[in-house]
């Protein structure tokens, strides 16, 4: 489970409305009918519009200043792994949206009136997709961006051929072109992978557009506080703050293995994350200990995300958690652990 926690922005800059964001989401339901579309949803309703989602959180923004996000976007992107085990079930990823948000709630050191918040104290609009396209950060158009910007100078080529400008074969450079497609090192149903092309498979994930304000637009609820847990003065008030992420993040990861009896694997796990990113060394050696079943899991799980090399020999000391092997290591694991964790 990847799960991001990020305030809207323009470059620098807040976005003043959700209608963009909200557009943007509604991209899957182009061409649709009706009762094809993918509706937006709540903790009560099933069937939201964008217009309804957009009048809201645009609504809900009193004495937000320019420079302080009006909404937050929360994207929850269960792991191959992790959807292949609920299935095609549409229902199961909303009933995991509104569990997740509820303990998104409890995650935050407030109180309203006296009480603690709750679900019903948060405004947000939540919208499943299916669909996932290339980026040029990942691995499989990175390593292919060498074959494409040979094809990209062998087109120029030809319309340079085409106008006159430059001698050559047009046909010499299309078969050129036709080898290099073929020889890319990540293709998908016979093509080149590029950045853009929707991804095969099932690429089930969550958005949710979560309002900065609460339900009454009267208190502040900002997941992005610096603060964990404390206290400060406010109009002469004692007044509690914070939002507790690490809080936040286990418990998404506990309802989903509750909810489904979804048994997680050691290098899927929130705990793994946090080990490799302050004691690898110990990491490396929890993998090794793993028993044979789950070892084998654990390995097949990192060599599916792109770490090559063979995990049997990691190095389990300080000094020899140095150098390029240490390097290539870590950043292979680091991309594995993104691809199946949680992180804001």
């Amino acid at each position: 489970m990847y799960i991001t926690i990020t305030p809207q922005k323009l470059g620098s800059h807040y976005l003043q409305s959700a209608g963009d964001f909200v557009d943007y989401l509604e991209k899957e339901n182009q061409g649709k009918t009706q009762n094809e579309m993918e509706a937006f949803f709540d903790p009560y309703d099933d069937k939201i519009s964008a217009e309804e989602v957009k009048t809201s959180i645009d609504e809900n923004t009193t004495k937000l200043k320019k420079k302080e996000p009006k909404f937050y976007s929360i994207t929850i992107n269960p792991s191959a792994r992790e959807l292949a085990h609920i299935a095609d079930k549409p229902s199961a990823l909303k009933a995991y949206t509104r569990s997740l948000m509820e303990n998104y709630a409890k995650a935050f050191h407030r109180e309203i009136e006296g009480r603690k918040i709750t679900k019903d104290d948060i405004l947000y609009f939540a919208k499943l997709e299916h669909q996932r396209r290339y980026k040029g950060t990942d691995r499989a158009v990175r390593e292919n961006r060498p074959y494409i910007q040979k094809i990209v100078r062998l087109q120029h080529e030809m319309v340079l051929i085409k106008k006159g400008e430059m001698e050559g074969s047009i046909q010499t450079k299309q078969q050129s072109i036709r080898e290099l497609q073929q020889k890319s090192p990540h293709q998908q149903q016979g093509k080149m992978i590029e950045e853009g092309m929707i991804k095969e498979g099932d690429q089930r994930h969550i958005h949710v557009l979560v309002s900065r304000k609460d339900r009454s637009n009267r208190y502040s609820l900002s997941p992005g506080s610096r603060y964990k847990a404390s206290t400060t003065m406010l109009h002469g008030k004692e007044v509690k703050r914070g939002f507790d992420r690490d809080q936040f993040f286990k418990a998404a990861e506990e309802v989903f293995d509750r909810k489904f009896q979804y048994r997680r694997n050691y290098v899927e796990s929130y705990q793994a994350r946090n080990t490799f990113l302050k004691h690898p060394e110990r990491y490396f050696k929890q993998l090794l200990r793993l028993p044979a079943p789950e070892k084998k899991i654990a390995f097949q799980l990192l060599k599916e995300r792109g770490v090559k090399l063979p995990l049997t020999t990691i190095p389990l000391t300080s000094s020899q958690l140095a150098g390029k092997i240490m390097t290539k290591l870590k950043k292979g694991i680091t991309k594995a652990i993104h691809s199946g964790s949680i992180e804001l």
